[in-house]
C-alpha cells in the first residue's frame, strides 16, 4: 500500500471514530442544560480534534453530524415550533461551519506552532458555532423573539433573547475547549509518531 493511500485510510478511520464520539458525546450532553433550554455542545471537542487530525473537510463532516444529532435528539425543539426550515438550516450550517473553521485555522497555524494552532482551533469552533447561531436567529427568528422569550421565561426582547440564550453556553464551550487544548496537542503528537 502506498504511503498516500495509507494516510487517506488512516484519516477515514480517524474520521469514523470521531463521528462516533460526536454522536455519543452530543447524545450524552443533551441532558445537560446549564443555560436556557439548550444543552452544552460537548461534541465540539471531538470536532476540533477530528478537524486537526484529519483536516477541514472531516471537520465539516463532524460538524454536520453534530447538527444532525442536535436536530434528531430534540435539541432544537424550541425553534422548530417557530420555523422548521430556518431551524434545520441554522443548526446544520453552524455545525458544518464550526468544524470547517476549526480545521482551516488549525491547518494554517500548525505550520508555525502546534500549541497556538490547537488553542486557536479550540476557540474558533465555539465562536463560529455561536456566531452562526446568532446570525440564524436574526435571519429566521426575529419575528418570533417575543414568543421565544415567553417560552423560556425571559423578560428581554429582540436580539437580547438570543444573546441571553447563547452567551452562557458559549462561555462554557470556550472554557472547556481551551482547557482541553493541551490534551489535543498531546493526542496530535502521539498521532504523528504512529
Amino acid at each position: 500500500m502506498s504511503t498516500e493511500r495509507r494516510i487517506q485510510t488512516e484519516k477515514l478511520v480517524l474520521g469514523a471514530i470521531m463521528t462516533g464520539l460526536v454522536i455519543v458525546l452530543q447524545l450524552l450532553g443533551s441532558g445537560t442544560t446549564f443555560f436556557g433550554p439548550f444543552s452544552s455542545a460537548v461534541a465540539l471537542i471531538p470536532i476540533v480534534l477530528g478537524a486537526a487530525m484529519c483536516g477541514p473537510y472531516i471537520g465539516a463532516w463532524l460538524g454536520f453530524v453534530f447538527g444532525m444529532v442536535v436536530i434528531l435528539s430534540g435539541g432544537a425543539a424550541l425553534f422548530f415550533a417557530f420555523d422548521v426550515p430556518g431551524t434545520i438550516i441554522t443548526v446544520l450550517v453552524k455545525g458544518v461551519a464550526c468544524g470547517l473553521a476549526a480545521g482551516l485555522v488549525y491547518k494554517a497555524l500548525s505550520k508555525f506552532n502546534i500549541y497556538v494552532a490547537a488553542l486557536a482551533a479550540a476557540i474558533i469552533c465555539p465562536l463560529v458555532n455561536t456566531g452562526v447561531f446568532l446570525l440564524g436567529c436574526y435571519v429566521f427568528f426575529m419575528d418570533s423573539a417575543t414568543e421565544i422569550a415567553k417560552a423560556v421565561n425571559l423578560t428581554v426582547s429582540g436580539m437580547s433573547v438570543f444573546w441571553a440564550l447563547a452567551m452562557g453556553n458559549f462561555a462554557l464551550e470556550v472554557i472547556s475547549n481551551a482547557v482541553l487544548s493541551p490534551v489535543l496537542v498531546r493526542i496530535l503528537k502521539i498521532n504523528k509518531k504512529l
